[in-house]
């Protein structure tokens, strides 16, 4: 089965639930479906983030949809895009070229059923940019400090966007690796989230910009 079989057949269409207007392919069950990406391939998997609507995603594509001027007409990156959810939302709210931008194939294969889904055109990149020099308008990126390594090469990406005149908008539920001396918040929401995976149904969630 290719990938994005498997996406759409392990998978329910479904609005997602801070960002109604948009939909995007959603698992019921985590752990099953964790279960399932490793037997289909045969080997380990990172876990299905790309199944399910994260809170910083959420709140970011939320503030784009409402914020159309931060995108419209812009060359937008997603970064660690997931299922695609913050990508779409750029394209919604106008910008002129969107790339979502992510590591995994099967959220690589998310990303273009979720994009089909909803109607919209957008770039993507399989592949690590965070090495990259960024050559766009505006950066956005939900829900990516999940670990100490990880933040220090986000960040970095990022800074390097911002010194080449970008815009850096970040998503983030309060992770513990989140690099709040760099961050300055102009938006939060309570976000429904799922409990499988916060251990909580709703997370406080900022949008910050990168200094």
């Amino acid at each position: 089965m290719i990938v994005e079989e498997f996406v759409r057949a392990h998978t329910t269409l479904a609005a997602v639930p801070f960002v109604p207007e948009l939909v995007m392919y959603t698992a019921s069950d985590v752990v099953a479906l964790w279960e399932h990406t490793e037997s289909s391939q045969g080997v380990g998997q990172p876990p299905p983030f790309w199944a399910f609507p994260w809170a910083g995603g959420q709140a970011l594509a939320r503030y784009v949809l409402d914020h159309p001027e931060l995108v419209r007409g812009a060359r937008v990156l997603d970064l660690a895009s997931g299922s695609g959810l913050v990508a779409i939302a750029a394209v919604r709210a106008g910008a002129a070229v969107v790339q979502a931008n992510e590591v995994d194939p099967f959220a690589d294969a998310a990303i273009a059923a979720n994009a089909e889904a909803n109607q919209v055109e957008l770039d993507r990149h399989l592949g690590d940019l965070l090495d990259a020099a960024p050559t766009v308008d505006v950066v956005l990126a939900g829900d990516v400090f999940y670990s100490r390594d990880m933040t220090a090469r986000m960040l970095a990406f990022m800074r390097r966007a911002r010194s080449a005149g970008a815009e850096v908008l970040v998503g983030d539920p309060g992770r513990a690796y989140a690099p709040h001396e760099a961050l300055d918040q102009i938006a939060s929401y309570d976000i429904p989230v799922i409990r499988d995976l916060e251990d909580a149904d709703f997370k406080h969630v900022t949008v910050s910009r990168v200094r």
